[in-house]
């Protein structure tokens, strides 16, 4: 036996430990994330210079920590799952519904060249997959849906990583949902079981669709300059929540509205076939939930 084999870790020890860097490097994001969107509310002496100026100084730098960050859990699960095993086939799959789901992007320039509102069909895949295939799954499919889509669309700018947070939360959520995943061979069998399924992820597709809008507003919220409605330094949680509450009626509220009719129905009218498949090919090619 030489020394580099009797020093090797075995391929257990190797998996655990790479499951658990893809568990912290995971929540570290979720620290990031949240960090990027309220430190303007904790900044001393934080200049308020319009909305245009929102994080135009560190949006690069979230950006590229959050691309580091997803690849890190990316390879992390590839490890843990050494390549050519399960959860290889779970990056593959990752890689291909990212794929058409950034492609869909294309449909939101549509519809705000038509004025119709929030609508958008990327979250439809994004809830869905973080269901079945569980909510790290979810996060990386809403977060690389975002930065692929907006490279073909032409929406690269400070706003991105903070949308790319912001469906990956969607997803990631989504794998919080209970008896969110099939475990072995066993399926959801009976008509009753599976309208109850819907109807949940319906309901939840809707509430998203209006938090989405109300959390991306934090984005740029604190640079705005403005009376009724806006932040200025200085004021008790008491009044940010009642300015934030009169900002988002008055200039949200309808936009991501649409948005959360559309995810429901898009659900309703088209999640029981998708459950079906995404699930059929989980089975069929056997690979992890993440």
């Amino acid at each position: 036996m030489t020394t580099q084999t009797l020093f090797r870790p075995s391929a257990p020890a190797r998996s655990r430990g790479a499951r658990w860097i893809s568990n912290a490097t995971t929540a570290l994001i979720g620290l990031i994330g949240v960090a990027a969107f309220l430190y303007p509310f904790f900044l001393p002496g934080f200049q308020q210079r319009g909305e245009l100026a929102a994080h135009a100084d560190d949006a690069l730098l979230i950006f590229a920590a959050l691309i580091v960050l997803s690849l890190t859990v990316i390879f992390a699960e590839l490890e843990s799952g050494s390549v050519g095993g399960a959860s290889s086939k779970t990056v593959a799959v990752l890689g291909v519904l990212t794929a058409i789901n950034a492609t869909l992007r294309l449909v939101d320039v549509g519809t705000a060249a038509l004025n119709l509102g929030g609508v958008s069909p990327i979250f439809f895949l994004v809830i869905l997959c973080g269901y079945v295939y569980g909510g790290r799954f979810g996060f990386l499919l809403g977060a690389l849906t975002m930065a692929v889509g907006a490279i073909l669309t032409g929406g690269v700018g400070p706003w991105l990583p903070y949308q790319m947070f912001g469906v990956g939360w969607v997803g990631l959520t989504a794998g919080w949902l209970p008896s969110s995943r099939l475990r072995g061979p066993r399926r959801l069998k009976a008509r009753g079981q599976l309208t109850l399924e819907i109807a949940v992820l319906a309901a939840f597709g809707f509430t998203w669709g209006l938090l989405y809008g109300a959390i991306l507003n934090l984005y740029f919220w604190p640079y705005a300059v403005g009376s009724a409605g806006y932040w200025a330094p200085g004021m008790s949680w008491h009044q940010v929540l009642v300015q934030y509450t009169l900002f988002y009626a008055t200039t949200s509220l309808w936009w991501d509205l649409v948005r959360a009719v559309g995810n429901a129905a898009l659900i309703l009218l088209f999640g029981a076939a998708v459950l079906k498949v995404l699930r059929r090919f989980q089975r069929r090619f056997s690979f992890e939930t993440i």
